[in-house]
């Protein structure tokens, strides 16, 4: 019988066991510091009614969605995890708690060309705040500051989170008498850092048919830079001419204001008035994160404040704002530009227990189970093979301590631990083993995922 190829599908992610456990590892520093600011884990089914996760589709959306029919059914791949989120909400909504907080990690699927950063399949992070009604300001100054503790649990030190308020925005163009295109004025200055002010201006003016001036004076705005506090006073020169545009504002101070409080450092974020994002459901602050030292590489974690996205769904206002991050694109940019910490544990066990002689594997059984029993992660190792082949085994996966379980162990009811690291060698009781291992994991603790 012919053999068939062992093949991935293009834009379909793939992981040895090292780079996995590098993966997981960060997964698991973002559940902890999102758990650590009351965050309760979602999942969502991965295929839904196709109908459902259009009803705010269309355009790009429906033309990258994998649909397809089983049966009679219309059934589609979910795109993201926010559209899933608003139907949950909507559905749920007689058995949540408000505000709903929720942080989700899951996979999602795109139809589009892969190319390097871009994939069919991929991992996103979510979290996201719903309000039942009304949703203070404070959450729309509490999710940057997750953002930082997130990055820096991370390892990540040069990153800066931008912010910005589709209020500032649309008050803005209201007062330049583009009410009306405002959307595509957005989306078309979102793509400045891609492109250059000459090429928006250009599309501002040939495609949009904006007045020549007024791409002018849209190109002025939002070349305001500097501190905090200078984009906000230069901004109150603007006051007084639109109420949606001071109201903007207003919650922009805000915002910077409570980020302090926070524990965000002025360093770590920017008022940035090029930021919009691209999406039409944004209604107040958002942001975009991007790594300093990296700035070809884009937005690595983005969102915002929306009020109505549950609106496809349901009549009650359910307000809300949250980020995403696109963990496989992040993974596989840490990756390629070496910023993964070599020094961060992928081992799948921290220790390996080898009985010296069949005579032993009793024994060994016995003290791999008290070990799991204490929290560490222990293999077994029972393979009829030579001793150097075991060491090697043990080696090639970086477990850390191989621990050998002779007559001599057995009769005296303790263990010979070896640190394959340092060669160095001791014969111990199980306690002991035990501290010694422990006392590993807690510093291995400490080693960040990423150099930052």
């Amino acid at each position: 019988m012919a053999k068939q190829k062992p093949r991935t599908l293009a834009g379909f992610m793939e992981l040895l066991p090292a780079q996995q456990q590098q993966m997981e590892r960060i997964m698991e520093t973002l559940r902890r510091t999102y758990s650590l600011y009351g965050f309760t884990p979602l999942d969502t089914p991965i295929i839904e009614d196709a109908q459902v996760l259009l009803a705010k589709g269309g355009g790009e959306t429906e033309k990258q969605i994998y649909r397809f029919q089983k049966g009679d059914s219309d059934l589609a791949l979910r795109f993201d995890l926010t559209v899933p989120l608003a139907k949950y909400v909507a559905l749920h909504y007689g058995q949540l708690s408000f505000p709903f907080r929720r942080y989700q990690i899951g996979k999602v699927y795109r139809g589009e060309r892969p190319q390097k950063g871009r994939y069919r399949e991929f991992y996103q992070a979510d979290i996201d705040i719903i309000g039942d009604g009304k949703l203070d300001i404070a959450n729309e100054a509490e999710i940057p500051s997750i953002i930082y503790q997130t990055f820096s649990q991370l390892g990540l030190k040069r990153f800066q989170i931008r912010v910005n308020n589709r209020k500032i925005l649309n008050g803005f163009y209201e007062m330049l008498g583009l009410t009306d295109q405002s959307q595509d004025v957005m989306r078309t200055v979102d793509k400045l850092d891609k492109i250059g002010p000459d090429a928006v201006r250009d599309i501002l003016v040939d495609d949009l048919g904006v007045a020549a001036d007024k791409a002018g004076e849209v190109l002025d705005f939002i070349a305001i830079k500097g501190d905090t506090s200078a984009v906000l006073a230069a901004l109150e020169g603007y006051r007084g001419r639109s109420q949606v545009f001071d109201q903007g504002l207003d919650e922009l101070t805000a915002v910077t204001k409570y980020l302090s409080a926070f524990g965000v450092p002025e360093e770590a974020f920017a008022v940035d008035l090029t930021i919009a994002r691209g999406l039409d459901y944004y209604t107040g602050t958002v942001y975009e994160t991007t790594l300093l030292d990296h700035p070809e590489v884009g937005s690595v974690c983005s969102g915002g404040r929306y009020d109505n996205l549950a609106g496809y769904y349901t009549d009650k206002p359910l307000p809300g704002v949250g980020i995403s991050i696109g963990l496989t694109r992040l993974f596989y940019v840490l990756d390629d530009q070496k910023m993964l910490n070599p020094a961060s544990p992928t081992a799948p066990a921290e220790v390996l227990v080898i009985p010296m002689s069949a005579g032993q594997q009793g024994y060994a059984i016995s003290v791999a189970t008290r070990l799991r029993g204490q929290g560490i992660r222990t293999q077994l190792y029972t393979e009829q093979k030579k001793f150097k082949a075991k060491i090697s085994y043990a080696a090639k996966l970086g477990i850390p301590y191989a621990m050998f379980l002779g007559e001599d162990e057995e009769k005296a009811g303790v263990m010979s631990l070896k640190d394959l690291a340092k060669g160095e060698q001791v014969t111990v009781s199980f306690d002991e083993a035990v501290g010694i291992i422990k006392g590993y994991l807690a510093e291995m603790e400490q080693i960040p995922s990423v150099l930052g």
